[in-house]
């Protein structure tokens, strides 16, 4: 097809998948990052080759490390970001699995500024704004996380959702089904009541049987 010089062309499709961290003792490495709650996607051996993979809580981007997988020295890499809502709320989560965090901090001249002398401040932004509350914790080795509140993204900087159709229709489908056992047991209710929950635990990463207790939950609550 031919373009002319005022066509917009889209990009394709390239989502941030997998960041490589170095670290010098792999199994003390998946001990840490099990206790983060990470979630473990992978723990493939064969031979003198190993590899791990670990998905933060709602990432879609993930972590890998192991044995003779090319990557950086064990703790070269620094502020690889993690967004969270509240960022007070994630410290705490952080430390009650007895990971040592950093106190809240802000950057002196703006997020990620660390041109200038004491660039980082106790405290969270003075006005609560989204992008300039931080925290930080370090793995074993020595890899840097920062902890980044986000509330509130700027405009422009979410994508669109592109559901495929056919997997939406497919996924409705399946709550149809798991819906009519909770019909048989359940007096009237509104349908989408029980929808909502299960097809928001099912995106997220739940079992149909998990995603079916969610809705459950949330009905017995209301």
């Amino acid at each position: 097809m031919e373009t002319t010089k005022d066509t917009k062309v889209e990009p394709v499709d390239m989502k941030l998948e997998v960041v490589v961290v170095g670290v010098s003792d792999v199994d003390r490495a998946k001990t840490f990052y099990e206790k983060l709650g990470w979630r473990v996607d992978a723990d493939f051996a064969k031979g003198d080759f190993r590899v791990i993979q670990f998905t933060p809580h709602n990432s879609e981007c993930s972590i890998i490390f192991g044995k003779g997988v090319t990557s950086p020295k064990p703790g070269a890499v620094k502020s690889l970001t993690l967004a969270v809502d509240d960022i007070e709320a994630a410290r705490n989560d952080l430390i009650e699995r007895g990971i040592k965090v950093s106190e809240i901090f802000h950057f002196a001249d703006g997020p990620f500024n660390d041109a200038i002398k004491n660039a980082r401040l106790s405290g969270r932004d003075s006005e609560g704004r989204s992008y300039f509350s931080f925290a930080s914790f370090e793995d074993p080795d020595g890899n840097g996380y920062l902890l980044q509140e986000i509330k509130t993204r700027l405009p422009g900087r979410e994508w669109k959702s592109t559901a495929d159709v056919a997997t939406l229709a497919e996924l409705l489908h399946e709550t149809e089904q798991h819906h009519g056992n909770y019909e048989k047991t359940h007096g009237t209710h509104n349908w989408w009541d029980w929808y909502a929950p299960y097809l928001s635990a099912r995106q997220n990463g739940s079992s149909p049987e998990e995603a079916a207790a969610a809705a459950d939950r949330y009905m017995e609550k209301r």
